[in-house]
């Protein structure tokens, strides 16, 4: 059996436990225990790998270049440079990652000179390469990202 190739990137070793947890606990009430051993190969099977192991390998080597929670990270979000953390990052589909950075002094997201409109933390998807594919009105990207 061959992996799933439809575009779906392998979730985290934490969320494919959980699947395996789902499973055990749908089986139990079904009278159908199994083990937490079996549940792991269901999943791996369900994903298109021979064995739990193997997954959990394809797992991490989708890992977003490092980022972690808490990693003090820098670039540019709407053409103003910053200094934050990471609060929050998970995979999404197609190599993207959904990314919340907290800066560590607010950014003005408005160019008009008569008001301003300050954000101290912003939700983004980033591609591999920490950039996103929104781009301002200019061209230029939402945000930048790299550490620090």
């Amino acid at each position: 059996m061959k992996p799933i190739e439809n575009g779906t990137s392998v979730p985290s070793s934490d969320q494919l436990k959980v699947q395996a947890k789902r499973l055990r606990g749908t089986m139990a009430e079904k009278q159908k225990p199994i083990t937490q051993s079996m549940s792991l190969e269901a999943v791996a099977k369900q994903w298109g790998y021979p064995d739990w192991n193997t997954l959990s390998a394809a797992s991490k080597s989708n890992a977003p270049r490092g980022w972690s929670v808490g990693q003090p990270v820098a670039g540019t979000y709407l053409g103003h440079m910053f200094q934050g953390k990471l609060k929050a990052v998970r995979a999404a589909n197609g190599g993207f990652w959904y990314v919340t950075v907290v800066f560590d002094e607010a950014v003005d997201v408005v160019t008009s000179s008569a008001f301003s409109s300050f954000r101290k933390q912003v939700n983004v998807v980033l591609n591999a390469d920490g950039v996103t594919h929104a781009k301002t009105s200019n061209g230029v990207p939402h945000m930048e990202l790299r550490g620090r």
